[in-house]
């Protein structure tokens, strides 16, 4: 998307790090809602089809209950299912500019399609609530009424729209949800790898669990829990979430633990196991909380079922993007080095600094530890610099911020060079290397 490239600025490590904050704050956002939202309108879709072809109101007022529950309101399907994902793209214009990866272009399709499919679902919201309102005023009218056909019309033309914008709404939100969780996994894997496979069924999964989780805690926790007389209504409504959460969460684990064996070594650190792991003992917990209410036919853990499960998807957006940050280190470095370049350029040291001498510098810092065909401290050039053949930009990069590579060797300590300093010793070094 190149248009977008228009719309970044220069961006330190600092920045860089704020930005990957950002990130994770939206996510707090958007994955936990969007997930309901898929979750919600799932469960009503299905029971919607299944009352109407049983003529079975339980399942008819689940679906109806459960869609304007869980969707809350059209300001909400702005604010947290479009908006975040809008923020999303600038964000990761910003983390990836200059790089070739096609996780912008994810990015923007699935803003597209989510936003198709929020405004269909809340299409499909509304038809379900007029629908049941042309049911109830049907039921209430003469069947000799000059009316009544007139109302029965409205109601099945309701149904029509609901039926067809409830399931184009769902193919165009698990679409959009692929593409998102591609767009969040393409610093670690390629588009259709089992690896993306899975944290998409791991996305999923948890998107029912939490569902399930949050028919429990809005149906019997949240103020009361949802007041009803009929008894067999909320016996139903809670053997059903709580099978969904249960199914859902069961899973969750076993893909979790999958996710930390697949993660390549440049994406692993301490952070990373101990978000895992506290993602998988907060599941855990909910198994607790939901093994307690089944075995009591009790209600009062709803509300901790729902939080720790939410908690739960915290920790993994957390663990994400700590791994997605590990594994764009790199590239980090190489925007803040040309942040530094463009700092000085508008102040002028540039200037002052442009007859850095690349062979100079090699023989007063390099040359201590470094040959071109033996060892002395570090490994010898020839045997590090081709994999840097067209890549100059990285080889700056890690000279300005070395970092162990090699468990051979030991760490090479920061030379101290500034960003010309760096090209030029660079440039010298990969012009030089061949004829030694």
């Amino acid at each position: 998307m190149n248009f977008l490239d228009n719309l970044v600025l220069p961006q330190s490590s600092e920045h860089i790090e704020l930005l990957h904050y950002i990130l994770m704050l939206i996510m707090f956002l958007f994955i936990p809602f969007i997930s309901v939202l898929f979750g919600g309108t799932v469960l009503s879709v299905y029971y919607r089809k299944k009352g109407l072809r049983e003529t079975n109101p339980l399942f008819l007022r689940f679906a109806r209950d459960v869609i304007e529950t869980l969707t809350i309101n059209k300001s909400m399907g702005i604010i947290l299912g479009i908006i975040p994902l809008l923020t999303s793209i600038l964000v990761f214009a910003q983390l990836f500019h200059s790089t070739d990866s096609p996780s912008i272009n994810y990015l923007v399709f699935a803003f597209i399609f989510t936003a198709i499919g929020v405004i269909l679902i809340y299409t499909y919201r509304y038809s379900v609530i007029f629908s049941g309102l042309f049911e109830t005023i049907k039921s209430i009218v003469p069947e000799d009424d000059n009316n009544s056909e007139l109302i029965k019309n409205y109601r099945d033309g309701s149904r029509a729209l609901g039926t067809r914008t409830g399931r184009y709404g769902l193919i165009f939100l698990f679409i959009a949800l692929f593409l998102y969780v591609a767009a969040v996994s393409n610093s670690l894997y390629p588009l259709f790898s089992i690896e993306v496979i899975a944290r998409f069924l791991q996305f999923l999964s948890a998107a029912f669990a939490v569902t399930g989780g949050a028919i429990l805690f809005v149906f019997f926790y949240w103020d009361g829990g949802k007041k009803t007389d009929d008894e067999n209504y909320r016996t139903f409504v809670k053997k059903t979430a709580l099978r969904i959460t249960f199914t859902g969460a069961l899973i969750q684990p076993f893909f979790l633990t999958f996710d930390i064996i697949a993660l390549p070594s440049n994406a692993l650190s301490g952070a990373v196991f101990t978000y895992s792991t506290l993602a998988i003992l907060l599941i855990f917990a909910a198994y607790h909380f939901l093994y307690s209410m089944i075995r009591n036919s009790d209600v009062k853990m709803s509300g901790p079922v729902f939080y720790v499960l939410i908690f739960s998807m915290f920790g993994v957006i957390v663990k994400d993007q700590l791994a997605m940050g590990n594994a764009t280190k790199l590239n980090s470095v190489i925007l803040a080095s040309k942040y530094t370049e463009y700092l000085k350029e508008i102040t002028g040291e540039n200037k002052v600094m442009a007859a850095a001498n690349g062979e100079q510098i090699f023989k007063n810092i390099c040359s201590s530890c470094h040959s071109f065909d033996h060892k002395i401290v570090g490994p010898p050039y020839k045997q590090t610099l081709p994999k840097y053949e067209g890549k100059l930009d990285q080889l700056v990069a890690f000279i300005r911020n070395p970092s162990k590579k090699n468990p051979d060797y030991p760490p090479m300590p920061n030379p101290g060079l500034r960003p010309n300093e760096a090209q030029a010793v660079a440039e010298w070094l990969m012009k030089t290397y061949k004829t030694k």
